[in-house]
């Protein structure tokens, strides 16, 4: 059940004409009071002929016109209005019940307080199966406004209850991280103009799909004002960004003037001094043994970032700022994914979007290595290769749902659900990017006695899974990657061993399949030459002695293959 209080108004008898009148679509069937703070003598225009709106409006007015006829400063911000919806699946409740619930919700907002006499007063009027509007004036029987600060949060809480009470789908509740729901206006705007979505719903798109292109917030400013969205910073004396207000383009008010957005408005994430500390946090010094493979591609680099995002997160702002990055790289990867997987894949951006938010203040700077994935990937990444971009949609599942396990862990309900929801997404366009690479592995699957001593490297590496490991469909694929990884000097023994630590096989559908992203990964690169690196270092040492870096002469020594950095997990 959802109660949606809105902003205060200031003209109850227009209110009743739209609660009483047909709706904007004749959806209005049989509009009649419910419930109100006085049944005796209240007029109702649904069932009484000679009753009028007028009438009605008259007598929830009463104590606002007094107390406006005996103070100097006239109160207008009265009206306060309250559909009460509920879920589609519900049974359809009875006139009693519903004004039992108006009732419990009046009281919980601070309208008419149990057992207080003196509340405002309201009424409840039903014109719909499955809802219905509360309407009050919020000055009471003795001329003092009511305490309304957080009614939001108590009427929410009593929705709750009342779920419980009716036999009602039971909603999670709310934790302040929610954006702002389209109001019927926006919503009607939106259908009048052929528009998808509302305008704040729009631009939030627009500026999550410009983060992962901006190192500051002068950036992305400039990047959506190049994109045709109308930008109008706030700036101080010194010209210093104070704030922004985003535009749509054919947005327009009444007079022909641009609608302007505030970025907290838009949503509760984008606000600019939150945008500012994740765009423009320091860049951590990076240890001279840690430094990213300059061979890998945007792609594989994504991929050894992701491994961030462990089981063992438990610094809750570390983690935080690691899942809000993953949604930022989630958005760069739907950007630069072939056609055929940017649906999907847009999708899982956009279901995440409450996922990368909480009460949790996240800590940005540990999010460094993540965020800086997604900008490589939006600013440089070329086509990907099948393999690489199936092995990155598959880390990207995995710490997905590492993210909705943290979530799930701290007790946050919409967050794991948006996780989950995010995880739907991601795991067909996995499920799609895989198929062809798989095919094309199990065409050129090892010899029989090559297979056999596979099987025994995967009963040896990893017993507790063996068994579903090799009845699985894509088991002739993996054989096929273990062998080429062999070729390639690893020990797929080795191999084994470590992909089943990185990602826990439990609970994934098809085992094989996660060891084939894995193990591709990892072996990507031919296995390191220790005898090679012992004489580079030698020759290395050669060089400084001799002050070739001075300007002498030296043959180059043979090229050694690069080693594949595996990083430290944070």
């Amino acid at each position: 059940m959802i109660a949606a209080i809105k902003p205060a108004g200031s003209n109850t008898r227009g209110l009743l004409a739209y609660l009483y009148g047909p709706g904007r679509h004749d959806e209005h069937t049989d509009p009649h009071i419910v419930a109100s703070f006085a049944m005796l003598g209240m007029p109702d225009p649904g069932r009484d002929q000679d009753a009028t709106l007028t009438q009605l409006a008259r007598q929830l007015d009463e104590p606002v016109q007094l107390r406006n006829s005996e103070f100097g400063k006239k109160v207008t911000d009265h009206v306060w209005h309250c559909p009460v919806r509920a879920a589609p699946e519900d049974r359809s409740l009875s006139d009693a019940e519903w004004a039992e619930i108006a009732q419990r919700i009046v009281e919980a907002a601070g309208i008419a307080p149990a057992g207080d006499d003196l509340g405002c007063r309201w009424t409840a009027v039903r014109h719909a199966d499955d809802h219905i509007h509360i309407l009050a004036t919020t000055v009471r029987e003795d001329g003092r406004r009511p305490r309304l600060h957080d009614s939001g949060v108590r009427v929410g809480d009593a929705c709750r209850q009342i779920e419980k009470d009716y036999g009602l789908r039971q909603l999670k509740k709310g934790d302040h991280t929610a954006g702002r729901r389209p109001t019927q206006a926006e919503m009607h705007k939106s259908e009048r103009l052929g528009w998808e979505q509302t305008s704040r719903d729009w631009l939030q798109d627009r500026i999550r799909a410009a983060i992962p292109h901006a190192g500051s917030a002068e950036e992305l400013l400039a990047y959506l004002e190049a994109d045709g969205i109308a930008v109008k910073p706030r700036r101080g004396p010194s010209g210093d960004l104070l704030g922004y207000a985003l535009g749509r383009p054919g947005d327009l008010n009444s007079d022909g003037e641009q609608i302007f957005h505030p970025g907290g408005k838009i949503a509760p994430d984008l606000t600019l001094p939150k945008l500012k500390a994740r765009l423009e946090t320091t860049v951590p010094e990076e240890h001279p043994t840690a430094r990213r493979d300059q061979h890998a591609t945007p792609w594989h680099q994504a991929t050894d970032a992701l491994d961030t995002i462990h089981p063992a997160m438990v610094d809750g702002t570390h983690a935080q700022a690691r899942i809000t990055a993953l949604g930022e790289l989630i958005e760069a990867t739907a950007q630069k994914a072939p056609a055929h997987l940017q649906a999907k894949l847009r999708a899982a951006s956009r279901a995440f979007t409450r996922a990368q938010r909480s009460q949790i203040r996240a800590e940005n700077q540990a999010a460094h290595t993540l965020r800086n994935a997604a900008r490589d990937i939006a600013h440089r990444a070329a086509a990907p290769d099948a393999s690489a971009l199936a092995t990155l949609l598959a880390a990207l599942v995995w710490a997905t749902v590492l993210a909705a396990q943290w979530h799930n862990a701290n007790n946050h309900a919409h967050q794991t659900e948006a996780a989950r929801q995010t995880l739907h997404h991601l795991q067909a366009a996995a499920d799609q990017a895989l198929g062809p690479v798989l095919d094309g592995l199990a065409t050129r699957q090892p010899s029989e006695q090559v297979r056999r001593t596979l099987v025994h490297d995967v009963r040896a590496a990893i017993p507790d899974h063996a068994d579903r490991i090799l009845t699985d469909p894509a088991w002739p694929a993996l054989a096929t990657v273990l062998a080429d990884a062999e070729a390639g000097g690893h020990k797929p023994h080795q191999l084994l061993t470590e992909a089943a630590a990185q990602r826990e096989l439990t609970t994934a559908r098809q085992p094989a399949r996660v060891l084939i992203t894995r193990i591709q990964h990892t072996s990507r690169n031919p296995a390191p030459n220790p005898r090679a690196e012992a004489a580079r270092r030698r020759t290395t040492m050669r060089v400084s002695a001799t002050g070739l870096e001075s300007g002498a002469t030296q043959p180059a020594p043979a090229p050694v293959t690069p080693r594949p950095i595996n990083y430290p997990r944070l």
